[in-house]
């Protein structure tokens, strides 16, 4: 129950930060439409959605359609309720709002996602994708929003199509970084003499697994045993210290790792037994 109730108040608060980056940055500069035939923008994104709910129940799940109506309604909602914002210009350089706006709405669309939540309409193309082509529920939005946008260069002119590319990217970027947050992963793969040593200082001192792969050195046809490892941003600097402490002399491979799952990332940190032959070290 009360993770449910955690989980609607995210959704609840990330629909009121986009209905507000609409209203307070993005309307009075044109970049978003404001409803059809004078109905109110909440009402009309409300109904736009219809068509995609049925999209919703056949290729998702019941529950994912009962959380989208949920988001879509709150969004809806958010939006009309805020309208009221709209009637005054708070910032009048364009550039300044795409990237006010787009911060801001990004931010309220990664609280959203991250409870597998959606408000509707292109979020819901974006889960599609997701679950049958494993392509993040941003980037399609991005590239949805800027095909649409690109089809309208020749009604509404080349600039106000350069400023929308501009805020649809920077809600992007901001929607992938607050969706991640700042604790980035890095893998690591070692090639060095010392092996065995630094495996164990891994477990040990950086409280990280280790995978050990086999491999042979392209020009000496040797075998070698080549270290794998996964930390956090902050571990990457003791881990690089550790290797050159060992053997100044390793290769190291440094890559981002995205979509990491397991023990210590997407599961609490449980705190590594010593290696074997450690634990006599230290007796």
């Amino acid at each position: 129950m009360k993770k449910h109730i955690i989980k609607y108040l995210h959704f609840a608060l990330g629909c009121f930060i986009m209905a507000l980056a609409i209203n307070v940055f993005l309307v009075q500069h044109h970049f978003l439409s404001g409803g059809i035939a004078g109905f109110p923008m909440g009402v009309t994104s409300f109904l736009l959605n219809v068509p995609l709910f049925y999209m919703a129940y056949k290729f998702m799940s019941r529950k994912f359609l009962v959380d989208s109506l949920i988001g879509t309604a709150l969004f809806s909602i958010f939006l009309d309720g805020t309208a009221f914002l709209s009637h005054t210009t708070y910032v009048t350089d364009p550039l300044l709002t795409c990237i006010a706006g787009g911060a801001l709405e990004g931010i309220g669309a990664a609280l959203v996602y991250r409870v597998d939540g959606s408000t509707g309409g292109v979020d819901i193309l974006g889960f599609i994708a997701k679950k049958f082509y494993n392509i993040g529920i941003s980037t399609t939005n991005f590239i949805f929003n800027a095909i649409v946008v690109t089809c309208a260069l020749y009604f509404v002119g080349l600039e106000p199509v350069l400023y929308s590319l501009v805020l649809f990217f920077l809600c992007f970027k901001a929607t992938n970084v607050a969706m991640v947050g700042f604790d980035y992963k890095k893998s690591v793969l070692i090639i060095t003499q010392q092996p065995d040593t630094i495996r164990k200082l891994v477990i040990s001192e950086v409280n990280r697994g280790i995978t050990i792969l086999k491999g042979a050195g392209g020009y000496t046809g040797k075998d070698k045993e080549i270290l794998l490892v996964v930390v956090k941003i902050r571990q990457l600097g003791h881990l690089l210290k550790l290797i050159e402490r060992v053997d100044p002399a390793a290769f190291v491979l440094v890559q981002d790792a995205n979509d990491v799952f397991g023990r210590g990332f997407t599961q609490p940190d449980v705190y590594l037994p010593p290696a074997e032959g450690e634990k006599e070290k230290h007796a």
